[in-house]
């Protein structure tokens, strides 16, 4: 019997809306790729989440409309693609992250998985994160096994770079045969650094508009090479890894009173140069970096990477979609949550063991 769908639903650090998606997988293989779009948040309740984020307003209705919201995401996509909700084993759903301080044993995803369940009919997983934090993981990156599902086949060692808000990195190797299960893959996880979080903050700041749509910013300005040593100075880059970042570690201070197009250009190099960094915690370098999230649609970003590394493509030439690849990965980890497979590793979070994870709430 065919396995039934999983939706996954993803609303990260960039704050601009919720991913959804979904696949057909038994928490090992991924068995089919289905439909997914995109939401944007409205500005109303964008402003009050980033509100929360600085952890200013009523929290609790922040996260009563978050979810209603993402009821709305889940029946506009099952009606998009023609599936009923009992077509559905489960709804990974991740929530809003508005802190992020592991090493405090604090991870915070806004998210009412019992409303959301009540309101959709479908069984909910939704908390990844804190069980990890429990067993003394960072908590992030948490897409790690998803990428070693997608690449398995591969010729390996590869890398998936995942720029959202905070950029993050899998590196997938094989020591010798391992066969099908993912476990056996040698994978190494961990935040590089900002992705997209910064730039936003800065445009909306100068533009009123929280993004530098298609890099224009960026690409007219020059990088200032005082602030950004001043950025990768910082003592999280001389950390080995698993680490992980909150959206608000790095401020815009630095950039002073640049112009909008100089910092632009900066926190673009800073990015890219963060990145570049991280290829020296991998065992072996890798054949080919593979780039997902909201990142990629940033051609200032993608000219600094292939400036600094080799073989950056896209996912979309893998044939990915890399808008939904986020909310596609938490309805594998939905599926793992169910049947009590590990979602993280010591090796991608630094938990003590493999351990699973999530909060369960049945429709």
């Amino acid at each position: 019997m065919a396995e039934k769908w999983a939706l996954g639903l993803m609303s990260g650090t960039s704050l601009d809306g919720i991913d959804t998606a979904l696949i057909r997988t038994d928490g090992n293989e991924i068995l089919e790729i289905g439909p997914g779009l995109t939401l944007p948040f409205e500005e109303k309740l964008q402003a009050r989440i980033r509100e929360a984020v600085y952890m200013r307003g009523d929290i609790a209705a922040i996260e009563r409309d978050i979810t209603l919201a993402h009821v709305e995401a889940v029946k506009t996509l099952l009606k998009a693609a023609g599936i009923k909700p009992r077509e559905v084993m489960v709804v990974g759903f991740h929530g809003q992250t508005i802190t992020h301080r592991p090493h405090e044993g604090i991870t915070w995803q806004v998210g009412n998985g019992a409303l959301l369940a009540e309101k959709t009919g479908i069984d909910v997983v939704c908390d990844f994160r804190r069980r990890d934090v429990a067993a003394g993981g960072q908590g992030a990156p948490l897409v790690p096994l998803f990428h070693a599902a997608l690449v398995k086949h591969m010729d390996l060692p590869v890398a998936v770079l995942n720029v959202g808000g905070i950029a993050n990195v899998t590196w997938v190797g094989r020591s010798e045969d391992t066969g099908d299960d993912i476990l056996a893959l040698d994978i190494i996880a961990f935040d590089t650094g900002t992705g997209n979080v910064l730039l936003n903050e800065w445009a909306l700041h100068h533009t009123g508009i929280a993004m530098d749509r298609g890099g224009k910013l960026a690409l007219a300005g020059k990088v200032n090479e005082k602030a950004l040593a001043h950025y990768l100075s910082d003592v999280f880059f001389s950390l080995n890894p698993p680490k992980s970042l909150d959206r608000n570690y790095f401020t815009l201070d630095p950039l002073g009173d640049l112009s909008r197009e100089d910092g632009a250009a900066t926190l673009v190099a800073f990015a890219a140069e963060s990145i570049a960094m991280a290829q020296h915690h991998f065992p072996v370098p890798t054949r080919n970096w593979y780039v997902t999230g909201g990142g990629r649609h940033n051609p200032a970003f993608m000219r600094a990477l292939a400036e600094r590394l080799k073989n950056v493509k896209p996912v979309e030439t893998l044939g990915w979609h890399g808008d939904s690849l986020e909310a596609q990965a938490f309805a594998y980890l939905a599926v793992r949550s169910v049947k009590r497979l590990p979602i993280t590793l010591p090796t991608t979070t630094g938990a003590v063991r493999a351990v699973t994870g999530g909060a369960f709430y049945a429709a």
